[in-house]
């Protein structure tokens, strides 16, 4: 990857890190409203400590803890690249969490939960995109993609479920109520911004055919299916690239095809669900 695109990418994971903090600093955790995944757990046992104990662990250390075992098992089995833009988008969302004063913007719950989703959102939202992740429940997804192809989406909802009925015993059911507005409110950011579909299919009609190929198993993990294609208009000899993947893996499959073939036309469609080998090994 070229230098400027290691700028670039630094750049987007330290604005998405920055957006989530202020999400979590100025809205959530003043209203007592709970974030997704590992940043909603970390604010909980936060919120936790500090009500039924005499110790105080603030949310950022806490979030950066929880991580360091996912980072570790993302590095060995996800890969470098991925991983270490991860972990970097971990360590300053937890450093900006520490920094950021907690500022009560607004008293009304409905407009902090909201606000905060959005925020948050597009932070986790433009990361993606530029291929990393907010750490967390994304490398664990992408862990289980990668080993077993099982549905990620249940440990998602299983980990927001804990939060939510957690949160509902322990501070009342209304503060539950709007963390699930504010958790509606992220997730329709995030369809926007990128893509919460779990898989993608990608149709590339190339004419560099062994090159893309070639390109492409270096970056992925992924098998190709190739079909004759030709051009409707030139009648030009073409083929047709089938790959299925993750949405953790849009970027790196984008960035290759402009490298490779800025020429190729890609068509990216959400995949509902995948029957048979989904790995090349």
């Amino acid at each position: 990857m070229l230098p400027k695109v290691h700028a670039k990418k630094f750049f987007i994971v330290l604005v998405g890190a920055i957006l989530n903090a202020i999400a979590m600093n100025f809205f959530l955790i003043p209203a007592n409203v709970y974030a997704s995944g590992f940043a909603g757990f970390a604010q909980l046992i936060s919120s936790i400590f500090a009500e039924f104990t005499p110790f105080y662990l603030s949310t950022g250390i806490l979030l950066f803890l929880l991580n360091v075992p996912v980072i570790i098992l993302g590095w060995k089995k996800v890969g470098k690249s991925f991983t270490i833009y991860s972990f970097l988008s971990v360590l300053l969302m937890s450093l900006f969490l520490e920094l950021l004063p907690i500022i009560h913007v607004s008293e009304d719950i409905l407009l902090n939960a909201v606000f905060g989703g959005v925020i948050s959102a597009l932070g986790v939202g433009l990361t993606l995109k530029w291929g990393a992740s907010t750490g967390g429940m994304d490398i664990v997804a992408m862990v289980l993609s990668r080993m077993h192809d099982r549905p990620v989406g249940t440990y998602f909802f299983t980990l927001n479920s804990i939060i939510i009925v957690t949160a509902g015993f322990l501070y009342g059911w209304e503060k539950a109520l709007y963390t699930l507005v504010q958790l509606y409110v992220s997730t329709r950011v995030i369809d926007a911004v990128h893509t919460r579909h779990e898989k993608l299919t990608a149709m590339i009609i190339t004419e560099k055919e062994n090159q893309l190929k070639k390109a492409i198993h270096r970056c992925l993990t992924r098998g190709i299916t190739t079909l004759p294609a030709k051009g409707g208009f030139t009648n030009a000899d073409k083929t047709m690239l089938f790959i299925v993947i993750t949405r953790y893996e849009l970027y790196d499959l984008q960035r290759v095809i402009r490298e490779v073939d800025p020429q190729a036309f890609t068509n990216i469609v959400e995949t509902s669900g995948v029957f048979g080998f989904f790995r090349r090994e």
